[in-house]
This record gives structure tokens, C-alpha cells and sequence, in this order.
């Protein structure tokens, strides 16, 4: 109890932080404006109303990553700014229990993204997206945000060893869009491909979000999210033992 009382503290804590940077909660905002308005001129050509909330779902997802990807790349880097990485490693609670309220955080502010760029495609592009089955749509919303925020938090400690590490989480922006199926449907890839993009959660989670949509059964892709989601968490707290014991062993927590 100690623990999920530590990652919903933290979580609301660094969701308030966030939320007040105007900054960031503007960009957050823009951001899928942009990449929606791409997306609906792309697929309105093809005259499809079905299209259109396939584009739709795409880029609201899009914006969710984006606001992981970025923030949690460099969710470090921000500690070493505000002088207090030291204190978080040093706090009693494990270094992943504080670092996971970060991804989930990051994600939340994804809702934004999520909720701006569906009413954007409805005011400005006349999409109607009905939901048959709004309490399973909610449900897969839930699976994908937790499960991008899992994702979010093994970017963060996977890349606490990069001054730059903000510049790598941008990287990884725009190849998770293509390889997840977002706005390109997943039979269009290389064969090749394909394990890659069933390894990452948000495949799943935008599997989840049309298949509820649609009225379909998402419950697999959910539970898929959560089982992926797990694993994230599992792998990155293995990875912060390992940072945090090179860092101690070089004594350079604050200088990597």
C-alpha cells in the first residue's frame, strides 16, 4: 500500500508540475493539431468517412505519444536542472517507484492530445465518431495511457546515461507512429517488421481504442497493453539497479 500510495502521490505531483508549464501544456495542444490536420486532408481524399475515424483514433494516439516520448526521455535531465537527482536517488523508496509516476504522468498529459484532436476533426472536419461501446472505449483509452506510461518510464531510466537523452525520446517519436499502425495499417509493413510492432504496447493500445470504437470486443488487446505494460516496469526496474550501481561505483550520478 506504501508503495501505490508513493506512484499516486508522485503522479499527482508531477502532473500539477507539468500542467503549469504554459509551455508545454501549449504544445501539447498544437502539436496534434498539426499532425491531425496532415492526417484527415491525407485521408479525406479518398472520400471514406470510415477512413476518416481511422485517421481520427491515429493521430489522437499520435498526441499521446508525442507527450510521452519527449518528457520522458528527459525526465532526468529536468532532475539535474532543478539539483534534485541526488535527493531522489537517495530518498528511501526505490529510484523506479519515483521515476514510474514520470511516465504516467507524461501520458496523462497525452489526454489533452487525445481529447483536442478528436473535437478538432469533429468541428473542423465534420468527423462523427460514434462510440458503441463508450464504457469499453474508455476502458482501452485507460489500458493505453498506463501502458504508454510504462513505455515512457523504460525510456526514461533506459536513457539516464545520456546528457542528450530529451533528443533521443524525439527519435523514437516518429518510427513508434509507423511501426505501431497508427496512420499506416500494419499489413502494409515489411514482414519484418511485425514483431516489432506486436513488442510494443501501443499497438495494442490502438488496436484497442478502433476495436472498441467500433463496437468490437478489445478485451485481448487490453489485456495485452497490461501484460506488455507489466513487462516495461519489470525491465526498468532491472535497468535502474544497473544505472544506479555504475553510477555509485564512478561516483557520477550528477556528471552522466
Amino acid at each position: 500500500m506504501k508503495t501505490l500510495r508513493l506512484i499516486w502521490m508522485g503522479w499527482l505531483f508531477q502532473f500539477k508540475q507539468m500542467r503549469r508549464s504554459s509551455f508545454d501544456s501549449f504544445l501539447a495542444i498544437l502539436w496534434p493539431l498539426f499532425f491531425a490536420t496532415v492526417a484527415f486532408f491525407m485521408f479525406r481524399q479518398g472520400g471514406d468517412p470510415d477512413a476518416l475515424i481511422y485517421a481520427g483514433l491515429g493521430a489522437s494516439v499520435m498526441g499521446i505519444w508525442t507527450a510521452t516520448s519527449v518528457a520522458a526521455g528527459s525526465a532526468l535531465q529536468r532532475e539535474r536542472w532543478y539539483g534534485t537527482l541526488e535527493l531522489l536517488v537517495a530518498a528511501p523508496a526505490h529510484f523506479s517507484v519515483i521515476l514510474l509516476p514520470i511516465g504516467l504522468a507524461t501520458a496523462t498529459i497525452g489526454l489533452y492530445c487525445m481529447a483536442t484532436t478528436l473535437a478538432f476533426g469533429w468541428l473542423v472536419f465534420g468527423i462523427d465518431l460514434r462510440l458503441e461501446d463508450p464504457l469499453a472505449f474508455a476502458l482501452a483509452v485507460t489500458a493505453t495511457l498506463l501502458s504508454i506510461g510504462a513505455l515512457g518510464f523504460l525510456i526514461a531510466v533506459a536513457f539516464a546515461r545520456y546528457r542528450n537523452a530529451w533528443a533521443l525520446g524525439a527519435v523514437s517519436e516518429y518510427p513508434v507512429w509507423l511501426v505501431c499502425g497508427f496512420l499506416v495499417p500494419l499489413a502494409f509493413l515489411p514482414d519484418w517488421v511485425r514483431p516489432i510492432s506486436w513488442a510494443l504496447a501501443p499497438t495494442w493500445g490502438m488496436r484497442a481504442i478502433r476495436v472498441a470504437a467500433n463496437g468490437g470486443s478489445p478485451w485481448a488487446e487490453i489485456g495485452m497493453c497490461f501484460v506488455l505494460g507489466t513487462a516495461y516496469v519489470l525491465l526498468g526496474v532491472l535497468i535502474t539497479n544497473r544505472v544506479l550501481r555504475a553510477a555509485r561505483a564512478r561516483a557520477s550520478l550528477s556528471l552522466t
